[in-house]
């Protein structure tokens, strides 16, 4: 599988708001690069909690993910440019932009190395041929300290892999539950 080149990445994946590689000084990177797209991320937070507002120990279970385990910030609502992710802690979020990925093409995420240098590790699983939406990111602060995450500003690389032959099967042929999300999704199971 070849990958996408920063005019391949143009011209046949859907990515809007679109952004072009430039100088940004003083904020972390994103745009079309070389070989992928570095993607921002939004204003929308949600922090992991250890107690719930509830007061009872949570468990994290994917198949009844309690929402309770999280709390929700909006930097936009609050006038500010970061959230702060406790440490040993984790955060979801969601991309600035939405992606249209063509049926010939599987994107890979991989966390960005400002981020990576402070121990921030940037979660995502392969964005699959028609996938659609905003992609929902996971955030892991692995220090002992509180790490600041900047919204609007570049948090991970898509990489795209053209495959030589179309996949028989599509995320949209499958209809999966997280196609044309919208937002911050939490896990669910069909």
């Amino acid at each position: 599988m070849p990958v996408l080149s920063d005019t391949q990445i143009r011209e046949q994946v859907g990515i809007e708001p679109f952004a072009d590689a430039a100088k940004r000084p003083g904020s972390i990177s994103y745009g079309v690069s070389s070989y992928g797209y570095d993607v921002r991320v939004g204003t929308l937070f949600k922090i992991f909690t250890a107690t719930p507002p509830s007061g009872r120990q949570a468990v994290v279970d994917p198949k009844r993910f309690n929402e309770e385990c999280f709390v929700t910030v909006d930097t936009a609502h609050h006038q500010a440019d970061h959230v702060i992710v406790p440490p040993n802690s984790f955060a979801l979020c969601e991309t600035v932009e939405v992606f249209d990925i063509p049926r010939d093409v599987l994107a890979i995420c991989v966390g960005k190395s400002t981020y990576a240098r402070c121990g921030i590790i940037v979660n995502v699983t392969p964005l699959e041929p028609e996938w659609r939406g905003k992609i929902t990111i996971e955030i892991s602060n692995t220090t002992p300290l509180p790490a600041k995450i900047y919204a609007n500003e570049g948090i991970a690389q898509l990489i795209f892999l053209k495959a030589d032959d179309v996949c028989a099967v599509s995320y949209a042929d499958k209809a999966g539950k997280y196609q044309d999300q919208t937002g911050l999704v939490l896990p669910k199971v069909d």
